[in-house]
């Protein structure tokens, strides 16, 4: 069984035992689909599960109050791999980094090396000679294959930075 980081605990929420979940995924939702979750390695049976604001509230078997939820506060939230179901063109960032990004020319730009969750959408850093960012849309991600470890671009002027940061257009 591989396990996926997917939220951290927060805080507790009301003296029932739930708790407070950041999740770690593209919709608020994405928790509230599972029936076991994981925390430190050990399998909790979801009760409940609901979005609340930004966060998830998680009722789980055998949390019963607010005293035993405390113990859980600032752990991170770990789903099966197995069970979580992709939409078409959906990564988890994990398989992303390590690619090796090509262009429309069929140069290497270098590696993937960190993904950026921004509100308009991520953005994909590249380092190799260069650095360059770029957004992770249709437009600039032509394809990605998982299994040849690489990631093919379009690039325009202003994704790539020098390793410093500062713009470079050429």
């Amino acid at each position: 069984m591989e396990f996926i980081e997917a939220g951290k605990i927060v805080n507790t929420h009301s003296v029932y035992g739930e708790l407070k979940v950041q999740p770690w995924s593209d919709t608020d939702d994405f928790l509230c689909d599972f029936d076991v979750v994981y925390i430190d390695k050990k399998p909790y049976e979801v009760e409940r599960a609901r979005v609340h604001k930004t966060c998830v509230l998680l009722k789980l078997c055998g949390i019963n109050s607010i005293n035993e939820a405390e113990k859980f506060k600032n752990k991170l939230i770990c789903v099966d791999r197995d069970e979580v179901e992709l939409d078409d063109d959906t990564y988890f960032i994990a398989d992303l980094e390590g690619l090796t990004v090509i262009d429309s020319d069929g140069a290497v730009l270098g590696t993937l090396r960190e993904v950026l969750t921004l509100p308009a959408s991520d953005v994909y850093v590249i380092r190799g000679e260069h650095e360059y960012m770029i957004p992770a849309v249709g437009e600039f991600i032509r394809e990605v294959d998982l299994e040849g470890g690489k990631m093919f671009v379009s690039t325009i002027p202003g994704m790539r930075t020098e390793k410093g940061g500062a713009n470079n257009e050429n």
